[in-house]
């Protein structure tokens, strides 16, 4: 087990999230990026979808009352255990007694912290993602909070092989800060035409692109709030509310553009620019409030394309981890 000695401040379960009630009007949820939560499963043996702590802007303090195996990933918080530094982007033993503390992110707005066997806390609609609004899901359906006790599933075989070679050697090794730059530090996020794109004018299609836009404070895991130039449209008709996804960029009739996330509602009523390409929301999700982003425009096509680049990387990744795991 684990005990929170201090929460953070927004420190959550989440999964790949719920799939199939949105026509029910139950959302998805889910860890806000994706890319860490495969790396960091991988790393101590769990299937790469299973529930990790997500963590935002200040890490928590965790006090480990078993041995564990345990990978963080995602934003840099400057994580000690027991005084020492704790490495990113690899297994790590945590001994039974001992202390991780996390301090606010050097770099990047959300981590994950994955633990072999994952956490031990129901399915609701078939994912253990915390949906704070509703309060369902994760721990008690709510963010952690101080003294908190968070049970541990049993490691599955390939969880203890690993826990065993790094309890007799610890790994050296780690993910390459060139593989995660390449995913966080894109020139542009590359956004496609959204439903509505033809009802804008000529002039904000080009801004949307040609300016900055900087993050509002008044952002969540609902959705990020945009400050830039606003944007116009030719029509001054209402739209039905449509369907929306992780992505989907709204704009509202102050002009000011919004992107859905995790926790975004199921329907839509604004009308929508574009949508992010999934290729690039890990990197757009590490933005902190105050930071600037910039925009590109592309196809669909295009899109799929760095997707598809994406994923080959990914399984090389995967491959290399996974051998290197079985290294005695």
């Amino acid at each position: 087990m684990i005990k929170v000695i201090e929460a953070g401040l927004l420190s959550s379960i989440q999964d790949k999230g719920r799939t199939g009630y949105q026509e029910s009007g139950v959302i998805q949820s889910g860890v806000m990026d994706s890319f860490t939560l495969r790396i960091a499963n991988t790393l101590v043996g769990n299937n790469e979808s299973e529930g990790v702590l997500e963590l935002t802007l200040t890490g928590p303090t965790l006090e480990f009352t078993e041995d564990h195996l345990i990978a963080l990933c995602g934003a840099d918080f400057s994580a000690e255990i027991d005084g020492e530094p704790a490495p990113l982007w690899r297994p790590v033993v945590v001994k039974k007694g001992s202390t991780l503390h996390m301090r606010f992110s050097k770099t990047g707005c959300r981590g994950v912290l994955a633990v072999a066997g994952g956490f031990d806390v129901p399915d609701v609609f078939g994912s253990k993602s915390t949906y704070l609004r509703a309060g369902i899901g994760g721990f008690k359906g709510r963010a952690l909070d101080k003294e908190d006790v968070l049970p541990i599933g049993d490691p599955g075989k390939e969880s203890e092989a690993i826990f065993k070679r790094a309890k007799e050697s610890p790994f050296t090794w780690s993910v390459s800060g060139a593989y995660t730059d390449s995913v966080y530090s894109p020139e542009f996020i590359h956004v496609m035409p959204g439903l509505q794109f033809d009802e804008f004018t000529e002039e904000s299609k080009r801004t949307f692109t040609s300016s900055v836009y900087k993050l509002s404070k008044q952002s969540d895991r609902m959705g990020f709030r945009m400050e830039g130039e606003p944007l116009e449209r030719t029509v001054d008709e209402d739209i039905l509310s449509e369907g929306v996804s992780f992505g989907t960029i709204q704009v509202p009739s102050d002009g000011q553009p919004i992107i859905l996330l995790a926790d975004r509602q199921t329907l839509g009523g604004y009308p929508k620019i574009g949508q992010v390409a999934s290729v690039d929301l890990p990197a757009l999700i590490q933005k902190k409030p105050g930071e600037s982003v910039r925009f590109k425009w592309v196809t669909v096509k295009e899109a799929q394309q760095l997707f598809k680049k994406r994923e080959q990387e990914w399984q090389e990744l995967k491959w290399i981890m996974n051998k290197k795991l079985k290294e005695a």
